[in-house]
């Protein structure tokens, strides 16, 4: 079963310095149709106006993936890191038993726009961490590249969070195609960042979703200059003490 949400169905907020799309229930918007996928709790679309930022700010047992489309992204938080990432960067917190960070838009000319994916943590109290990774466009062209999979994962280059998921990013040109296979008991989320595919016949365009179950097999044609992430997800999750 494939579910398509369209870009004009999540849900839109804009304020002078910042413009976002909440594909789930987040802060001032709650819909209790539209909680989590999954483990996969917040699902946000951020675009930044340069020279202004999230102020430091609490989390706590999440895993926090931010991918950068466009723009300069400069973190810092309470556990001493700091950092700035670009496009095509993917950074990693977790936010464990605690942590305080911020977010800034490092540039002061252009806007910045991010993903920014919040993951359920298998376990409670980690300890917070925080790490980013540069991978080039050239590894994700006509490919689905893993850019963050779970700690239990042996092999890959990945970034590793603390949950039984996979992120991956790919850089379709027209008329290539990329395929995964779900196995049994797993979901895949599927956001289309730029250009136009069809997912299973499926035709999906620029910020366009898909909730994606009970699928054995995804084939995915581009037919447009295409960017993408694909998130594949256990159907079943538990959270420890």
């Amino acid at each position: 079963m494939i579910k398509i949400i369209k870009a004009n169905e999540h849900y839109k907020n804009e304020s002078d310095w910042l413009t976002t799309y909440h594909h789930f229930s987040f802060a001032n918007y709650q819909n209790p149709d539209k909680m989590n996928f999954g483990p996969l709790r917040v699902f946000n679309d951020d675009t930044i106006e340069p020279g202004t930022r999230f102020d430091f700010h609490f989390h706590s047992d999440m895993e926090i993936i931010t991918y950068l489309i466009e723009g300069e992204l400069e973190h810092k938080d309470n556990q001493g890191n700091h950092g700035v990432i670009y496009p095509g960067e993917v950074q990693r917190m977790t936010a464990g038993s605690g942590i305080m960070h911020s977010e800034f838009n490092h540039s002061k000319e252009k806007p910045l726009r991010l993903l920014q994916m919040w993951v359920f943590a298998n376990k409670k109290g980690l300890t917070p961490s925080w790490e980013q990774k540069k991978f080039a466009k050239e590894e994700r062209i006509n490919k689905l590249l893993p850019v963050v999979i779970s700690e239990n994962t042996k092999d890959g280059n990945a970034l590793r969070i603390h949950q039984d998921a996979a992120f991956y990013l790919s850089t379709l040109i027209p008329g290539s195609k990329v395929e995964h296979t779900l196995s049994t008991g797993r979901k895949s989320y599927l956001f289309v960042i730029d250009g136009e595919i069809k997912l299973n016949d499926n035709l999906m365009q620029t910020r366009d979703a898909a909730m994606i179950e009970k699928e054995n097999s995804l084939v995915i044609k581009a037919e447009k200059p295409t960017e993408l992430i694909l998130i594949d997800l256990p159907e079943k999750y538990a959270v420890n003490k």
